[in-house]
Order: structure tokens, then C-alpha cells, then sequence
């Protein structure tokens, strides 16, 4: 088999025999001089040696600009693919277009295979591919992703998950706060981040953020601009964070931004006392010490390190694991910068966020399900088993408060406002649809990824219909409410989770 070992960030290696490694008496030292970064992958060949060629092309300039997580991503990729490979005594210069047909056969459609991709997945795994085939000069090229024939025809990503507001609500008060079934709390329930868990996921709902933007967020981004009538709050998402490397402006509600102050000011306060006291902090391979952050329209950061080394650097620059490293002078000692923490008053990395709500799902499932349904792993329930419980991921978040605002706009739009064609036509000029709109929200650079990534399968419905028929003849009444709204869409749309569609949950 081949393996790929990653080069561990600083303060990440352990304890170094004083002998050295294979013969390398500091081997971080060794590893930096030949060119290697922190999360820079390795690949060590079945006879037990690194690869020498693709030891080259992860220190070229086409690897090595490339972001961190598609680093990681592109090598687990291309790790298959040398195993397959080898199983045909085929180096990884020598392989043929029909290689990588059987290749992508065998990952794609093969009957045998029971871990079968989607096309998302290969045209992600093709890219990867491209890029080594291309730097090592295969040719003719064995895949190439700008060719038609080479990328798959169902790429457009499946893994898009709504839920309804009320089903939200369900969702965190079984799987976070630990009630039953009937909406109580659970007598053996014990959570000591129930309130980080909670307010994080009301943060994402309420602002569309992405796991990892909402994640490395720093205290002192917390919005506190208020918008006008003072409903929401609006702060910078820092472009280092984003996919597209652009700062943008976010908006959240006060409620979910309370829920976050209040967190910090308890149960995140009481953490960061702990780890002091314990000396956790002390013993930190790495910290920089906040000293300043300027105001303007390009905020920067100023530290010291614990050596005294004297340093700054754009607050949009500065990417998640960099922003783990500042801390700031709080009444007791330093303080992580760091707005989410660990039990341990240590910054929890965005990814850990997956398990948390992998748990919650759990909890849903031991609540809502009998013991019989709980067997049958998810992928192989019934649909009618499935639909017994909510199914969230983080990105689950950014989903339903897409579907929210695309709803919530084209209420506002055709009832509340009462615009007529020639009037929303003349909006719409001024202030774009609310396609546009959402998609200025999510950060998107293109309206098309919006509804092609997040909204195509509710594209089809007549919205301005379904509102319509909301609408109540008598004057005196409003429109029907938004969860009235929503509980239609979930009946008429496949994929949207609402408490009416729950098997056996009361509404």
C-alpha cells in the first residue's frame, strides 16, 4: 500500500529522540531546508521509501500554492490512484488513458465497488490527477479535467440538506440540550459546551457562515454594528477564510449574536479560568500576544511572541491556524483570542465541529428511533425509517438559511410590500432579485452557483404561487405565516426536513 505522511505544524512533532530520526538529528529543521511546509503530504511508496518525483511535484510551484484542505484533499485522491496503479505494476508516469478509464470506472460504476463516487467527488479527484499529469509532462495526458469526455455529467453536488426553522428548533433541543421526546430535559443529560454548541449553531443559521468561517472567528469579530430598527448586527468575515479569498461583510441576528456574548461571558469564561489556573496556557509551544488592533478599512494585528519577537499582520490574512495562536491580556493571564474553546480552554479547530453535530445526530436517533430502526445503518434505512429523525451537518446551516431568505424575500417581495410586476421589475433593478440577494448573502461570486449548488431543486416551484395561495380574503388577516410557508414547500420538495414530515413526531 501506499501511505502519505503530513508534515505536522510547528509545536506538532512530540518529543524528538535526542539520536534523531533515521539518521536526521532534526529532522523539523531537515524537513523546512528541502522545502516542506506545514500540512505538505508525503508519499511513501510499498517498499517503505518517499517518492522522490512526487516528492518534487508537492515543492513545486503548482502544488505548493495551493490552499492547505485542497492540499490534503488532492493527495488523499491521488494516493488511490498510485495504489491502483500498482496493483497494475503501472508506474505513475507510465499510466494510460485507459488507466484512468478503468480507473474511473472503478471508482464511478463498477458493480463490485460498494464505496461508489459521485461526480462532484470525480471531477475533484480528476482535477487532482490533471495537475500531477500535466507537472510530470504525461503524455498524452492520461485525464484531463478541461476535457468534456473526462468530467462527469452529475456534478452537481448532492449533498445539499434543508431544514424548516421549527425543525432546527427539534434538532437542538433533542441532540444539544438533551430533552426527550416529549420536550423535556433528560434527567441523565449532562453537556458542559451545551451553550458553545448552541449559540455556534444559531450563529450559522442566522448568517449563512461557512463551518470554517463561523468557526475561526476571533472574539473581537463578533459583529456589533447594528443595522437600522436594530434586528441585526453586521461584522467582516476575514478573506483568508473564505473560499474565495475575498473579505465580505455578514450579517447575523441580535438574538443568535446574544446567545454567543453570553457563552463567552459564561461558560467560555469559566473554561479559559480553569486553563489558567491549571497552566495550560504556559505550557504552549506557540502564542502571540495581542498588543493592538487598528481600526480601518484594513484592520491589523499586532503581537508579541513568547521569545519577544515583535510582529503584525492584516486581520483579512490571517488564516485559521494562525489566528490559534493569539492570544489576548485578560484580567487573569493570557486568553485565547480564539472565540470557540475546548473543555480544555484550548481554540477548538473548525473540523471538530463535524463531531458534534455527528453526536447530535446520534442523540436523535437513540430519541426518535427504536432500538430495531438503530441497527440498520443510515445509508440502508427506509426512507420511511429516515424520515423519523433530523439528518444536519454544519453545512446543513448554510442551506436552510439560503431556503430561509430565498422564502422570506419573495414574501416580502409579493405580500407584505404588495409590488406589482412593473414595481418588483424596478426593485429588482435597484436592489436585484432575491436570487441576487442570496447570493450576496452566501458570498457567492456567480448567481448561478447559488441556485445550481444551494436552491436548484425548489428552482422549479412557482414560489410567487404557493405565497398566493397563502393569502387570506379578508383584509383584516395577514398572509399565513412563514412556517405555514415552509410546511407546504417540505410536502411538495423532496430533500426538505419539517416536523409535519417527522413519522410519529408531533408538530
Amino acid at each position: 500500500m501506499w501511505h502519505v505522511v503530513w508534515v505536522p505544524d510547528p509545536g506538532g512533532w512530540g518529543t524528538l529522540p535526542d539520536d534523531g530520526v533515521l539518521g536526521v538529528r532534526d529532522l523539523p529543521e531537515a524537513v523546512a531546508r528541502i522545502g516542506l511546509r506545514p500540512g505538505d503530504p508525503v508519499f511513501v511508496k510499498p517498499d517503505g521509501f518517499v517518492d522522490p518525483g512526487l516528492l518534487d511535484y508537492v515543492r513545486s510551484g503548482e502544488f505548493s500554492t495551493l490552499e492547505r484542505e485542497s492540499k490534503r484533499n488532492y493527495a488523499t485522491d491521488t494516493r488511490l490512484l498510485l495504489e491502483f496503479l500498482s496493483s497494475r505494476g503501472v508506474q505513475w508516469r507510465k499510466a494510460t488513458q485507459q488507466d484512468l478509464r478503468d480507473y474511473r470506472n472503478w471508482r464511478c460504476d463498477a458493480p463490485g465497488n460498494p464505496e461508489r463516487i459521485g461526480g462532484s467527488k470525480w471531477d475533484r479527484e480528476a482535477a487532482a490527477f490533471t495537475k500531477l499529469f500535466k507537472w510530470g509532462k504525461v503524455y498524452p495526458l492520461p485525464v484531463d479535467i478541461s476535457r468534456r469526455e473526462d468530467r462527469a455529467a452529475d456534478s452537481v453536488s448532492s449533498r445539499v440538506s434543508w431544514l424548516t426553522p421549527r425543525t432546527w428548533g427539534l434538532w437542538s433541543d433533542i441532540g444539544l440540550r438533551g430533552h426527550t421526546r416529549a420536550g423535556l430535559a433528560a434527567p441523565e443529560w449532562e453537556s458542559r459546551t451545551e451553550m458553545r454548541n448552541t449559540s455556534f449553531v444559531q450563529l450559522l443559521l442566522s448568517s449563512g457562515l461557512r463551518r470554517q468561517e463561523g468557526g475561526a472567528l476571533l472574539t473581537f469579530e463578533l459583529p456589533t454594528q447594528r443595522l437600522r430598527r436594530g434586528r441585526y448586527l453586521h461584522g467582516r468575515i476575514a478573506g483568508a477564510l473564505t473560499r474565495s479569498k475575498n473579505s465580505r461583510t455578514f450579517y447575523a441576528s441580535v438574538d443568535s449574536v446574544g446567545q454567543v456574548e453570553t457563552y463567552v461571558e459564561s461558560e467560555r469564561a469559566w473554561v479559559v479560568q480553569r486553563a489558567q489556573a491549571e497552566g495550560r496556557y504556559d505550557r504552549l509551544p506557540m502564542m502571540r500576544l495581542v498588543t493592538r488592533v487598528t481600526r480601518g478599512l484594513k484592520p491589523k494585528v499586532e503581537w508579541v511572541d513568547s521569545d519577544g519577537v515583535v510582529g503584525s499582520q492584516e486581520l483579512s490574512r490571517l488564516g485559521w491556524r494562525e489566528r490559534q495562536w493569539l492570544f489576548l491580556e485578560g484580567p487573569d493571564g493570557p486568553e485565547p483570542a480564539w472565540l470557540w474553546l475546548t473543555e480544555q480552554g484550548l481554540p477548538m479547530a473548525p473540523d471538530r465541529w463535524n463531531s458534534v453535530f455527528r453526536m447530535a445526530n446520534l442523540r436523535c436517533e437513540e430519541v426518535l428511533l427504536t432500538e430495531e430502526e438503530r441497527k440498520v445503518k443510515r445509508q440502508f434505512r427506509l426512507a420511511e425509517v429516515q424520515g423519523k429523525c433530523p439528518y444536519v451537518t454544519p453545512h446543513s446551516a448554510r442551506h436552510s438559511f439560503a431556503l430561509y431568505m430565498l422564502i422570506l424575500l419573495n414574501e416580502l417581495f409579493e405580500s407584505r410590500y404588495g409590488l406589482t410586476k412593473k414595481d418588483r421589475r424596478d426593485f429588482a433593478l435597484l436592489f436585484g432579485d432575491p436570487w441576487w440577494l442570496v447570493k450576496v448573502l452566501l458570498g457567492h461570486a456567480d448567481v448561478e452557483t447559488t441556485k445550481r449548488h444551494y436552491l436548484a431543486p425548489v428552482a422549479h416551484l412557482q414560489l410567487e404561487s404557493i405565497l398566493a395561495a397563502a393569502e387570506t380574503t379578508e383584509e383584516s388577516q395577514d398572509v399565513e405565516d412563514l412556517n405555514g410557508v415552509f410546511a407546504r414547500l417540505a410536502r411538495e420538495t423532496v430533500g426538505i426536513q419539517d416536523i409535519d414530515m417527522l413519522v410519529g413526531v408531533a408538530s
